[in-house]
């Protein structure tokens, strides 16, 4: 059986770039093993940022689906909880207002920079998301 080649944008933070950076590289490398296609990656400044760059990429006719990636540290007031419960909420009213999937990899809040580096495979999970829905209800 051979499937349409998906075709997906990678949306990213720059804030905590040693983490994003290597979630970008884990991304492209499964999107690969999934013949999927990575045709844009748009680096964004933070996970707040995410949502906006999300509503404009989604919109193209070229993606088929997008991945945001992100890590939210937790830090000494509750802003980490904040950026990162209303960056999932609107990343997901963007996919149901679009109809297009979009792989949420943005890990936090609460969480370590350790615990982030630990979390670097969540963005394999989230191009493997957005890659089985884009196939399921692309067809």
């Amino acid at each position: 059986m051979n499937e349409k080649k998906i075709r997906i944008g990678i949306v990213a933070a720059e804030f905590n770039f040693d983490l994003t950076q290597a979630m970008i590289k884990l991304a492209e490398e499964h999107a690969k093993f999934l013949n999927a296609e990575v045709v844009d990656i748009i680096l964004v400044p933070g996970c707040f940022e995410i949502p906006f760059a999300c509503a404009n990429t989604i919109k193209r006719k070229d993606i088929d689906a997008l991945v945001a990636l992100g890590s939210v540290i937790e830090g000494a007031t509750s802003h980490d909880e904040i950026v990162a419960q209303h960056s999932a909420r609107k990343i997901m009213d963007i996919a149901l207002e679009y109809n297009k999937p979009i792989g949420f990899g943005i890990t936090g809040p609460g969480m370590s920079r350790l615990e982030g580096h630990q979390r670097i495979k969540n963005a394999k999970n989230a191009v493997e998301s957005a890659v089985k829905l884009a196939r399921r209800f692309n067809k």
